[in-house]
């Protein structure tokens, strides 16, 4: 009763009917196992692996295979992911890095003209230049090799039979295949879906537009492609047969060919790593490190917030709204200036997340909007460069998964962009990725400074993606969360750990709160970013007020928009697992 009235209170408090937030998506509890993921039929497949006694990675293969399947847009074979894992045998947190990799033939003018200038971003992204080599395979060979339980074949099943007998296609598939179409300036002279075997696959070729929803869909080419997999290992990916028809596609774009080759797919590794963690409100928060800038900027956002106090606030109240958005602020200066493959360049990690260095930039906050704020110069060593831009894409998606051993797996898996690069493995039915357009165009500044996320043969590209696991002082894990959404991860994520942990919020109340986000951009125009309500899916509250209150009070230039985020939260409580999803998608909690 207490947990209720707490809010109906912070509902009445936003101006919201009490009534009205009943009506919102609620969480759900389990006791022993739990999978959230952006699709029901992933979500099954799932919570079977964990009702069979699998672990939470057998549990994320059978996830990621039926991902792959029923949300191709997001991600698949052809892309990469990161991993925060937690070893309840062990008492460990780590990382891996699946992160695709650039051909060993490219060179940092891989984007630029005969001119130096940087090519047009549609070109780059609907291209074979933009084909990283994929670690979506290998990365579900390694996390069963180390952490899996259940024979490897049996993982593949659920997605084997799915594609086999058909599944009905999204709502939201249909509507991004569509809006991609429509960019097009024919049927006929067509960039997107420029590939005939993923047009036929999503687009009516009589009528030239995409399938509806409902529409009934097979796919045995990814079948039979999981069949190999089960039977042979990841290796039959990266060599052979498959490698073959993979090096063609890329090599061959009707657009614009790219350069992988074999020998780039049978080098590719995935990369154990170490978390990057900061102590929150007393709450370690681990995430990803570089490559990704996720870890890291998320850490900084929260390390800027500790410096004040939420206490009897609400994450919509204005002062809230406003010190969120000034601290991601400061996240994104300095993740646009440091971070890049730590592989290839030094990156001040243990320095960004400082806590006398993050309350230094915290003092930078006042009343008003900072406007564009310039990068810090944290302790440590680090390479020198330049500022860098954001990452556009919004092909991603992400699983949280705790299973009955008190193992738990936090993935954000990706293939960049809506559907990759646009072309579909012929014979294969796996979409590619297009990573590449990650790394920024330009090698370097205009006044001549080399920039830490530039092209280099075999670095992996800088990710905003953000899988993050929360654990208590104990070491004992408390929140599993993560999103999609580009550079806008950073944000989505932050706030749901802010809103669990300041708030007092449950997981699918912390989603249910609309998003606001900075993150640091140069435009004069919607700087500051509120989400506009969505019935059924969001609180509702009084955006108009808020984004005056905004502008005319503390100088932000807002905008009002929608943001599509995927987040899938897991809470660890003494009574139970508590889950919550983000309907903005089609997400789905699971588990017994």
């Amino acid at each position: 009763m207490k947990k209720r009235l707490l809010t109906i209170s912070f509902c009445l408090s936003l101006g919201v009917p009490a009534a009205w937030a009943t009506d919102l998506p609620q969480a759900q509890t389990t006791e022993r196992e739990m999978v959230v993921t952006a699709n029901p039929l992933a979500t099954a497949a799932g919570a079977k692996i964990l009702k069979n006694g699998g672990t939470a990675a057998d549990a994320m293969i059978a996830v990621q295979t039926m991902l792959s399947l029923v949300e191709p847009q997001s991600s698949g074979l052809g892309g990469g992911a990161f991993i925060v894992y937690y070893d309840a045998e062990t008492g460990t947190t780590t990382t891996i890095d699946a992160r695709e990799t650039a051909p060993a033939a490219v060179d940092e003018a891989l984007f630029l003209n005969e001119e130096g200038n940087s090519i047009s971003f549609l070109d780059a992204w609907q291209s074979g230049l933009s084909v990283g080599v994929p670690g979506v395979p290998r990365m579900m060979e390694y996390m069963h090799t180390q952490y899996g339980r259940l024979p490897w074949q049996r993982l593949f099943v659920p997605a084997i039979t799915q594609a086999q007998k058909g599944f009905s296609l999204t709502q939201r598939t249909s509507e991004q295949v569509a809006g991609l179409l429509a960019r097009n300036a024919s049927c006929e002279d067509r960039l997107f879906f420029r590939d005939p075997t993923a047009f036929n696959y999503f687009v009516d070729s009589e009528t030239c537009e995409a399938k509806p929803a409902g529409t009934h869909i097979k796919n045995k080419d990814y079948a039979e492609t999981l069949k190999r997999l089960a039977r042979d290992g990841a290796d039959t990916f990266y060599t052979g047969a498959i490698a073959q028809d993979i090096v063609s596609a890329v090599q061959n774009d009707p657009n614009i060919p790219g350069s992988m080759s074999l020998t780039d797919l049978a080098d590719y590794q995935v990369i154990e790593r170490p978390p990057v963690c900061i102590l929150y409100r007393g709450n370690n928060v681990c995430g990803m490190g570089p490559p990704s800038s996720g870890g890291l900027a998320v850490g900084q956002i929260m390390g800027v917030l500790e410096n004040f106090d939420l206490a009897g606030k609400n994450p919509l109240d204005e002062e809230v709204v406003h010190l969120f958005t000034q601290a991601m602020r400061i996240a994104f200066a300095d993740r646009n200036k440091y971070v890049g493959d730590s592989d290839f360049i030094t990156v001040p990690v243990e320095g960004m997340l400082d806590k006398q260095y993050l309350e230094t930039r915290a003092a930078l906050i006042g009343e008003n909007d900072l406007g564009v704020v310039d990068p810090g110069t944290p302790p440590g060593v680090f390479d020198p460069s330049a500022p860098g831009m954001n990452e556009p894409g919004a092909g991603t998606s992400h699983v949280s998964i705790v299973d009955r051993f008190g193992n738990a797996l936090s993935m954000t898996t990706t293939i960049e962009s809506s559907f990759g690069n646009g072309v579909m493995v012929a014979g294969r039915g796996f979409l590619l990725n297009n990573q590449l357009t990650d790394f920024n165009f330009q090698p370097t500044s205009s006044t001549g400074e080399l920039i830490a996320n530039r092209v280099q043969p075999g670095k992996r590209p800088r990710s905003s993606m953000a899988p993050t696991i929360v654990l208590d002082l104990d070491g004992q894990v408390s929140l599993v969360t993560g999103s999609p959404g580009g550079s806008r991860i950073i944000g989505y994520t932050a706030k749901t750990v802010m809103n669990v942990f300041d708030f007092g919020l449950d997981p699918q109340e912390a989603i249910n709160v609309p998003h606001y986000q900075n993150t640091n951009s140069g435009s004069s125009t919607s700087a500051t970013v509120l989400e506009a309500p969505i019935p059924g899916v969001t609180l509702d509250y009084d955006v108009a007020a808020l984004e005056s209150n905004l502008e005319e009070g503390r100088g932000h230039a807002v905008g009002v928009t929608t943001l599509n985020s995927g987040l899938s939260l897991i809470q660890v409580t003494p009574s139970g697992l508590v889950g919550g999803a983000d309907m903005r998608r089609d997400g789905a909690i699971g588990g017994r």
